[in-house]
């Protein structure tokens, strides 16, 4: 099936649901499965929450509680991960990007040995992929992505405290990533601001929408800002 016909189709199937892939602090189970333990898609396994759709773009909010483990899910698409934190601690907004699964699905399930929670912000694009590697890059950054394929385009920044970004422009929506702790603003073009509280706190923006973030806080904080290319 086609990539964004397979998006469309989960959209019409989908009243809310998650995803997951292992990261480092998961092992693989590769135990036989019982009859019971279903075999389900990335945007319905029910342990991670679906937190944002736009078409084929899909924002996933991945929380898993120590020694829980998820069902058997397939990934089917491209798909970027912000690592907050894994069972062992924080993760410090880690990037890693799988576009492999577009050509060849992978089946797994993933557990979380503890002792802390194991959480990620991940995009999936079920979208076509851009080869202009560097088009459409934004304006208002400076410095080369952490992170640029067909999919997904990337950038790190530390904001000093009380210090402001210049207003940046992103050809593509972007999802804005806080990864350490601390309190920061990100601006909308309707004056409405979006305030984040901590690390794994996180907001979207549409394509060609001007933002600003704003360090509120008292010490250095991180941000990622991850573009969904499209």
């Amino acid at each position: 099936m086609h990539i964004q016909s397979k998006a469309l189709a989960l959209s019409a199937a989908l009243l809310g649901g998650v995803a997951l892939s292992a990261g480092g602090a998961f092992a693989q189970d590769e135990e036989i499965q019982s009859a019971e333990d279903q075999i389900v898609n990335i945007l319905q396994e029910p342990r991670h929450r679906i937190v944002h759709n736009d078409g084929d773009i899909w924002v996933l909010d991945i929380q898993i509680n120590p020694g829980d483990a998820t069902k058997r899910h397939t990934h089917d698409s491209a798909i970027l991960y912000t690592f907050i934190s894994s069972g062992t601690g924080p993760s410090g907004g880690r990037l890693n990007s799988n576009t492999d699964y577009v050509e060849e699905n992978y089946t797994h399930r993933a557990r979380n040995e503890g002792p802390g929670l194991f959480r990620i912000i991940a995009v999936a694009n079920y979208g076509e992929p851009q080869e202009e590697l560097t088009a459409g890059r934004p304006t208002g950054l400076e410095g080369e992505p952490a992170l640029e394929n067909p999919w997904f385009r990337s950038y790190r920044m530390t904001l000093k405290p009380d210090e402001m970004t210049p207003p940046q422009n992103h050809e593509n929506p972007t999802v804005v990533v806080q990864v350490t702790e601390g309190i920061s603003h990100v601006t909308r073009e309707d004056g409405i601001t979006a305030e984040f509280t901590g690390m794994g706190s996180w907001t979207w923006r549409d394509a060609n929408s001007p933002f600003q973030i704003h360090n509120a806080s008292s010490h250095d904080i991180e941000v990622v800002i991850n573009e969904a290319r499209r």
